[in-house]
């Protein structure tokens, strides 16, 4: 029901700033309440995280080619598509929320890649059998920035790269990041002039 909902009522846009990535974008015609019931449908518009993420693997494709990647918090879907269209060898996009999930296979067809999905809360896990593991925004809650990290960090112990997407949110790990790039990018809903940036880090190993 939720991927034929997004494909009949969410039209393709290109990804802000990626022309080459369209994404199932929320529109005032869209009528998201007849789906998601009171739950936040963060995965119909593309976030300055991810879109920041996204265009720094497209630029450095050396970055996930041939390698297995896992799209944490994928929402959208748009940073996993990146991966796969930058040459990955394998991508899974993983969101709590089935709804992003549907968002996500919608979105993978449309760009004409192969991603695989999981809807699942991986942050109590052990680290997964990839090799690069892909954060947009999902530092803007200090209980999940918590968990998040402490997930992330098990990754590094097992020789996993961790490169997170944010444009500055609350609780944002500062002392465990190194910056790697900057890139325009634009917050959904936010408003001012200019298009706005967020930043790529590398997450570090504790100690």
């Amino acid at each position: 029901m939720a991927r034929a909902f997004i494909a009949a009522n969410l039209p393709l846009q290109p990804a802000p700033g990626i022309p080459d990535i369209r994404i199932h974008t929320a529109t005032p015609r869209s009528g998201l309440r007849r789906l998601v019931a009171g739950r936040n449908p963060y995965w119909a518009w593309c976030w300055a995280g991810g879109l920041a993420l996204a265009r720094h693997i497209l630029a450095r494709p050396r970055l996930v080619a041939g390698r297995r990647v896992l799209d944490l918090g994928s929402g959208s879907g748009l940073v996993a598509i990146a991966a796969m269209l930058a040459g990955a060898a394998h991508a899974l996009a993983v969101d709590a929320d089935a709804d992003a999930v549907a968002a996500v296979e919608v979105n993978a067809k449309a760009n004409g890649v192969d991603v695989q999905t999981l809807h699942a809360d991986l942050l109590e896990d052990a680290a997964p059998a990839v090799d690069v593991v892909l954060v947009g925004d999902l530092f803007y809650d200090r209980d999940l920035a918590q968990r998040t990290a402490s997930f992330l960090e098990r990754c590094r112990l097992m020789g996993v790269d961790v490169l997170i997407g944010d444009p500055g949110r609350a609780f944002l790990p500062l002392d465990r990041l190194e910056l790697v790039a900057e890139h325009a990018a634009r917050d959904f809903g936010e408003s001012g002039a200019g298009e706005g940036s967020a930043r790529v880090y590398a997450f570090r190993k504790a100690g």
